[in-house]
């Protein structure tokens, strides 16, 4: 057993503008388990998170609404923590960036880099919509491509060709807010200098603080050249006002990993902890963050420097994971895929996923699949058929016959030594995040432990006359191995394993105790602890998730906002007459081939199918679809389109989808029975 160690853990803050999902919790439930390992090894440690609860897109949601931001985020933040306590996610403290701790500590550190000099301030000039009377990030304008024309693209480059360019080169901009047209204004801006602190960060991204793929690619942002960071916004803003600045607030971004520091400090005011043992530079105390792949930059770079010009600790390490495919695709709205916890939680039980998730999970940034047939058969194999079958086995005996009492000498002390000297190799896992070689270990334990059984036939010796000494002290086995595996996955799988102290009658397990026998001991009756995973049950949650979709009815091309959320309405747009959408011939087309596009990062080259015709058609979806994944499915396009000349080549068409953009984008695709040609009434 290691010496105790101090530990801090977050995870990243989910943004207070939405529903949490199954993607969402790959990283939480990753923290989860690997804070309760620590605290399972008698480490001090502590896991916080909060809402992030700042922005644009909370302050437009709250006035659609009808609302202020402050309830929309409460009732957001509600609905969070039922979610997180339900999947059994035991933070230590969940608060709100909307905080006054967090409103103090970011003045704290914006005042420290200011008088460091590190805090530049210039004019600049942006989009502003003066109907709303705001200033328009570059997702809220919308407009024509300046280099291809392509209407209704983004304020920052066109999914159409890859273009990128400035808002103020769109032809035709209107706000994605009111519809109005956008002026240019000017506006003094507050930048954090990042490039004073490049030789700090270029060593501390190289000192083992990030996975390998991580360091290789910051590498890449230090040869583009370290750029000022706008930390600024104007009013109206639902965020925190800067000292001294009226009319001016902190980027979300910017008090949005403070946020880390706030709720710990809340967390501390109410158990007496040391808010500065953790924090200060010359802590010895451990602080780690989990994160998704997409928000590396912030958290690797401006997180760390902030830190660094302000005089306080860098992280120990920051430990990034990728995303969550559904049966080998991106999550689908329309196939049901897009799954909200809420939504799960109402068909299985939470623990198959957090299982489930745990054996796919390295310590890599790969991304991990959930493949629901093997998702059914893996639960049902390994924890109902395997571990729990272990208990429900050998305890109906010792209820029977022994008064649920255990032997007090094991039957077999080498095999209770094996697997108790396993213990120090799956803890070792664990430490390293590589928690599916953990559950390969414990399943390989417990294909043993079965196998001891079906030696030792236990219901066979019940039949058997003088046998009953034997009898007990197999089941008795049977249980104390039960009881080893069981302590193994506790932090996989802390409600099962509650469950199973109450069976056993013990206090929770640490893993210090685990390899002492209980030896003479009362148990309790068994009562089934898990129950198999019905395809029924998983058929249902995909049609309950296709009629949460109906009942949101999302809008298409809804404007991507700050903080990897967007906005759940789009505003609407102007209307148009019937006669002017009846020109529309939206076709059903199949993909006969995809192929990605040289030199274009967002584009693939679509060969569609109508049914003896053939169209070329490029589609800005490289970011949500691999080419793979698109050839043979059936989508909409728009068949009537004028062609249209491209550096790439000649699109004569338009697929439809809808979504933020990014890998949140969605091809409408027709139910099964359409077929190519097939005109969309």
């Amino acid at each position: 057993m290691s010496q105790s160690r101090k530990i801090l853990i977050t995870s990243a803050l989910p943004y207070a503008n939405g529903p949490i999902h199954i993607g969402h919790l790959v990283e939480y439930i990753q923290t989860d388990i690997w804070s309760r390992f620590q605290k399972m090894r008698g480490h001090a440690c502590w896991y916080v998170c909060a809402d992030d609860a700042h922005g644009t897109p909370i302050m437009l949601r709250a006035r659609q609404e009808g609302i202020s931001p402050e309830q929309l985020i409460e009732r957001i933040g509600a609905e969070h923590r039922a979610d997180f306590a339900a999947f059994r996610i035991g933070f230590d403290n969940y608060h709100s960036t909307h905080s006054e701790e967090n409103r103090q500590i970011s003045r704290l550190i914006y005042e420290r880099l200011r008088d460091a000099g590190h805090i530049a301030k210039r004019e600049i000039t942006q989009a502003y919509d003066p109907v709303e009377q705001m200033f328009l990030p570059d997702r809220f304008i919308k407009g024509e491509c300046p280099k291809c024309g392509a209407a209704d693209q983004y304020g920052d480059n066109c999914e159409a060709c890859g273009a990128s360019y400035s808002p103020a080169e769109l032809k035709n901009p209107v706000s994605a807010v009111s519809g109005a047209t956008p002026v240019e204004k000017s506006s003094e801006h507050y930048f954090f200098k990042l490039a004073d602190f490049e030789a700090m960060l270029k060593d501390w991204t190289r000192a083992g603080h990030l996975q390998k793929e991580m360091a290789n690619k910051l590498d890449e942002w230090f040869a583009a050249g370290l750029q000022e960071w706008d930390i600024s916004r104007d009013a109206p803003y639902f965020g925190f006002e800067i000292p001294d600045h009226p009319g001016k607030f902190f980027y979300v971004w910017l008090d949005a990993p403070i946020g880390y520091m706030a709720s710990f400090q809340n967390l501390c005011a109410r158990t007496g902890l040391d808010f500065d043992a953790f924090w200060c530079k010359d802590s010895d105390a451990e602080v780690y963050h989990f994160i998704g792949k997409d928000i590396v930059y912030f958290h690797c770079l401006f997180w760390p420097a902030m830190l660094d010009g302000a005089g306080f600790r860098k992280p120990s390490a920051v430990f990034t994971h990728g995303f969550l495919t559904v049966d080998g695709a991106k999550m689908s709205k329309s196939r049901g895929t897009f799954i909200k916890a809420r939504t799960y939680l109402d068909h299985l039980n939470p623990e198959y996923l957090r299982y489930y998730f745990a054996a796919k999970l390295g310590s890599g940034v790969d991304d991990i699949d959930l493949n629901l047939e093997d998702f059914a058969q893996r639960v049902n194999s390994d924890l109902v058929g395997k571990v729990v079958n272990i208990a429900s086995r050998c305890a109906g005996f010792l209820s029977k016959r022994f008064d649920n009492r255990l032997s007090a000498e094991l039957a077999e002390p080498e095999l209770f030594a094996q697997f108790a000297a396993a213990g120090e190799a799956i803890a070792q896992h664990y430490e390293k995040r590589e928690f599916s070689r953990a559950v390969r270990e414990i399943m390989a334990l417990a294909d043993k432990a079965n196998q001891y059984i079906d030696e030792k036939q236990p219901w066979v010796l019940a039949k058997q006359e003088g046998s009953d000494a034997e009898l007990q002290a197999v089941c008795s086995m049977g249980v104390e191995l039960f009881r080893l595996l069981i302590g193994y996955l506790r932090p996989i799988l802390p409600g099962t394993a509650e469950a199973a102290e109450a069976f056993l009658q013990i206090e929770p397990l640490s893993w210090q105790d685990l390899a002492r026998p209980l030896g003479e001991h009362q148990i309790s009756t068994f009562k089934p602890l898990m129950t198999r995973v019905e395809m029924a049950q998983i058929e249902a949650m995909l049609a309950a998730s296709k009629e949460d979709l109906k009942a949101t009815q999302p809008q298409i091309n809804a404007p991507a906002a700050a903080s990897n959320a967007w906005l759940e309405k789009d505003p609407i747009a102007e209307t148009i007459d019937y006669a002017d959408f009846a020109k529309l011939d939206l076709r059903i087309a199949r993909i006969a081939k995809a192929e990605p596009v040289e030199g274009a990062d967002k584009l693939l080259q679509l060969t569609l199918d109508l049914g003896g015709e053939t169209r070329n058609v490029f589609a800005g979806i490289k970011s949500a679809y691999a080419p793979e994944d698109l050839e043979g499915r059936l989508t909409v396009m728009v068949a009537n389109l004028a062609p249209r000349k491209m550096r790439f080549g000649l699109s004569e068409g338009m697929v439809l989808a809808a979504g933020p953009g990014g890998r949140e984008l969605f091809i409408l695709s027709p139910d099964s029975g359409a077929e190519p040609g097939m005109k969309v009434k």
